[in-house]
């Protein structure tokens, strides 16, 4: 069966999104980069940097979005329950916050959500490293909190240094940064490019908060065969993950569930709770503890609401197919 009486054009060509700058794509497809923008009716997501296209070479449009293999995504900023994708078909998240004010660890417990539930691997990056005195207090913190997820030490201004990201990425696959403004994100990809292409700036030495210098997602093919996808600073990060992605990341807590003695215990004063009492002995930090409940209640409302919001937009185009079926002519 020939596919062009179904819809299909042998006009569309595969292409990746490699950046997006009002409203205008950068396309990379076999043939060189291009420039293409969505049609008027376009109905599906927004692409984002990473993500595989089809689009009309003739027209300049893209026609479809393909599904997404992995993602990192957060909740929109504000009131509104929508899912904002950061960057798609990625296979490892550089998680990068630096060694001064910045560094947070119930922040860095909101990223390992965000990253479990999109799919990709997660890679901390401690940047900064010449700042504080004690690398080993960090090292020992972020240990305890992730055990599992590789940690890499550096400073963004020593090439030698950044170069350590080549071992966790393999050629052909795709990495993203994220983290808060003024880590060093900027600076990290300007030193495995080899030249000033992202536009850095200086924080502010009281609370080392930085300002945006990357204001756009955008791709980077590295002379090392692997791609690398630079994000702007979050100011909040909610992730966009079911609650399960938290249990993952909160793996010590869900070992001491099991000697609960009750299977559902909930671990907020419940008799016999072992997660409880390994707060009592020290063993288990409060402060994470308290951070645990936050995220499950946030990750929880957020499958209520996401769920709400699905049932809305699934009424509206029943309702928008009603409406076209009855201007339709009668025969």
């Amino acid at each position: 069966m020939k596919l062009s009486p179904l819809g299909w054009s042998e006009d569309f060509t595969r292409a990746r999104i490699a950046s997006e700058t009002r409203g205008h794509y950068q396309l990379w497809t076999a043939d060189g980069e291009y420039t293409a923008r969505l049609p008027g009716a376009w109905r599906d997501e927004r692409p984002v940097a990473g993500d595989w296209v089809l689009w009309d070479p003739d027209t300049g449009l893209v026609e479809a979005l393909l599904p997404r293999r992995t993602r990192i995504s957060r909740k929109k900023a504000g009131r509104v329950w929508e899912e904002q994708v950061l960057a798609a078909n990625v296979d490892v998240v550089f998680i990068v916050t630096a060694l001064d004010h910045d560094f947070n660890l119930r922040r860095l417990e909101r990223y390992l959500v965000a990253v479990e539930g999109g799919g990709a691997a997660a890679v901390i990056v401690l940047n900064k490293a010449d700042l504080p005195d004690d690398l080993l207090v960090y090292m020992r913190q972020v240990d305890r909190l992730a055990p599992s997820v590789p940690v890499l030490l550096m400073s963004a201004l020593d090439r030698g240094s950044v170069a350590q990201l080549h071992r966790s990425v393999e050629p052909g696959q795709t990495a993203v940064l994220v983290g808060s403004s003024g880590v060093g994100k900027s600076t990290i990809v300007n030193s495995l490019l080899g030249g000033e292409l992202q536009l850095t700036r200086a924080v502010r030495e009281h609370d080392s908060r930085g300002r945006h210098a990357t204001t756009s997602r955008q791709m980077f093919l590295l002379d090392a065969g692997w791609l690398l996808i630079d994000t702007p600073g979050l100011r909040e990060l909610e992730p966009w993950a079911g609650p399960e992605a938290a249990a993952a990341v909160f793996e010590d807590i869900q070992t001491l569930a099991v000697q609960c003695r009750f299977r559902d215990c909930r671990h907020q004063g419940e008799p016999g709770c072992a997660v409880q009492a390994a707060v009592h002995t020290g063993e288990m930090d409060a402060v994470r503890l308290a951070s645990f409940h936050k995220l499950e209640r946030e990750l929880a409302r957020l499958e209520r609401m996401s769920d709400v919001h699905a049932a809305r937009e699934h009424k509206r185009k029943w309702k928008q197919i009603h409406k076209a079926m009855r201007r339709m002519p009668k025969r």
